[in-house]
């Protein structure tokens, strides 16, 4: 097997696995956007929708961007000094506890001051769930070193399968017992005690697996140290931002139009994000790898990792948001009958994330290249974008302008990255493949769902049979087209296993 071969080969036996944890991640995370939607209705899922969005994007800050310094430094320091693993690791461990515990302090303390009066509920779940913030940076900075150094199962056995399957039963027996929003955020923090205790003992193991005898002790050297926060500071920085792009809408719609209108944004964008989970399925796998080519100077297998990379990201993830997005109506009934009126924000949204899939994993693409620094500036650029677009727009055009403008914002993020790396890294994307790959799914999908549409109207039978439709024709798409959507090593992971 040749070495492009070899490499969309573990690209695919990666992304399977990390593709079927993210698939499950998601199927939980409609689940729990479910009960909580049935049980609390809009307004109580306004204020648990708010609390895990300000959670969010403070972990974001807390962890200090070290997941993605364990991601970017590791794999190197696998090559260079095994040794000098351990050390690092108990530095970058040591940084992501005293922020978390600092930052939680600061989120309890100030809750009830941008939350008061009518808002009181949704400053007692922030204040509730800050307190699992030291928690959950620790254990994010633990998961991203674990596939840093080759645990991808243990990655998504933790991320993907035990975090967000243990969170549906709680928050359904939290709703069931008290009806309240308080308790149902709790419940949705509490999985984060137990992924730190399991995350520990995976990666304790998983160092001594990869490092040899007699490395060293203690915390890293100054050098060490130097290197990590040079990285880690300015990704803190577009870290934060990037969460902040997830949620701050979420939590500005619920400061203007309060926690009914966030509930219904909030459950239609989490729609969104069982998409972009297959995006982040993939960036499990090729994030190392990117670190470890751009190291050793591997430009042409770097690029053609990152083409795979971005069709099986078109291929994999649109189909799901051509189907959202034409049969909205029907998923966000699911909800309950007031979340139907969010339809057209599910839509927009959904064509949003199609076309920024077509830049592939670019962002992290510019991380492992070291270039934080400049992912930070992006993202500061987007937050603006999107702040002050939602802020002018918001209360004359209500939610529909809230999608509009995250839409636009993902668009001039991924672009923005596009160009650095062109310039600044000299890899060059071929976007021809992934266009081809959307053409293909566009027709593929779009018209199982067009005929299903005219026929059967938006109904549950009319998404039931456009999918089933839509799912017997890729297969069909994935074997006559299987030269054109890079499925060589897909189709070479499933010989050996047979």
């Amino acid at each position: 097997m040749s070495a492009r071969e070899d490499g969309r080969a573990e690209l695919a036996r990666g992304g399977a696995l990390s593709l079927a944890g993210s698939a499950f991640s998601a199927l939980m995370g409609f689940l729990l956007t479910v009960v909580v939607s049935r049980t609390l209705g809009s307004s109580g899922a306004g204020v648990v929708l708010q609390a895990t969005g300000v959670f969010s994007m403070v972990m974001a800050v807390a962890k200090l961007g070290l997941d993605s310094t364990a991601i970017y430094l590791l794999p190197r320091l696998r090559i260079d000094a095994p040794g000098r693993i351990r050390p690092s690791l108990l530095f970058m461990g040591l940084l992501a506890v005293v922020a978390g515990t600092l930052l939680g302090l600061v989120v309890a303390v100030g809750a009830p001051l941008l939350w008061s009066g009518t808002d009181g509920e949704v400053a007692a779940a922030v204040r509730t769930v800050a307190v699992f913030i030291p928690a959950a940076a620790l254990t994010l900075v633990a998961t991203s070193a674990l596939r840093a150094l080759g645990g991808v199962r243990e990655y998504v056995l933790v991320n993907n399968v035990a975090l967000p399957g243990l969170r549906p039963p709680l928050a359904a027996v939290a709703a069931v017992a008290t009806g309240s929003a308080v308790v149902v955020a709790l419940s949705w923090a509490l999985p984060w005690v137990l992924g730190l205790l399991v995350c520990v003992v995976l990666l304790a193991r998983r160092v001594s697996t990869v490092v040899p005898g007699g490395d060293d002790r203690g915390l890293a050297r100054a050098d060490e140290r130097r290197r990590i926060v040079s990285f880690a500071v300015p990704r803190t920085l577009s870290a934060g931002l990037e969460q902040a792009l997830t949620w701050i809408d979420v939590v500005i719609v619920g400061w203007i139009a309060g926690a009914g209108a966030a509930g219904i944004y909030g459950g239609a964008s989490r729609f969104v994000q069982a998409g972009l989970l297959v995006d982040a399925a993939l960036r499990v796998v090729v994030s190392p790898r990117f670190s470890q080519l751009l190291h050793t100077g591997q430009s042409e297998r770097l690029r053609d990792l990152h083409t795979t990379a971005t069709v099986w990201l078109v291929f994999f993830a649109t189909p799901l948001l051509v189907v959202l997005g034409s049969f909205a109506p029907v998923v966000l009934r699911l909800l309950g009958p007031e979340f139907v009126s969010g339809w057209p924000v599910l839509a927009i949204l959904c064509a949003g994330a199609a076309v920024t899939f077509l830049a592939g994993n670019v962002h992290s693409l510019l991380l492992m290249g070291g270039r934080s620094g400049w992912a930070a500036v992006n993202k500061a650029v987007v937050l603006t974008l999107n702040v002050g677009g939602n802020l002018l727009l918001l209360p004359r055009y209500g939610i529909l302008a809230a999608a509009v403008v995250w839409a636009v914002c993902m668009l001039v993020d991924a672009a923005l990255a596009l160009v650095q790396v062109r310039v600044i890294l000299g890899v060059r994307p071929r976007l021809g493949a992934a266009l081809g790959a959307l053409g293909i799914v566009l027709v593929a999908v779009g018209v199982p769902c067009g005929v299903s549409l005219g026929l059967l109207g938006q109904t549950t039978t009319g998404l039931v049979v456009a999918t089933l439709a839509a799912a017997v024709v890729l297969m069909v798409v994935m074997r006559v087209f299987r030269r054109a959507l890079r499925l060589d090593g897909l189709a070479e992971v499933l010989r050996r296993r047979r």
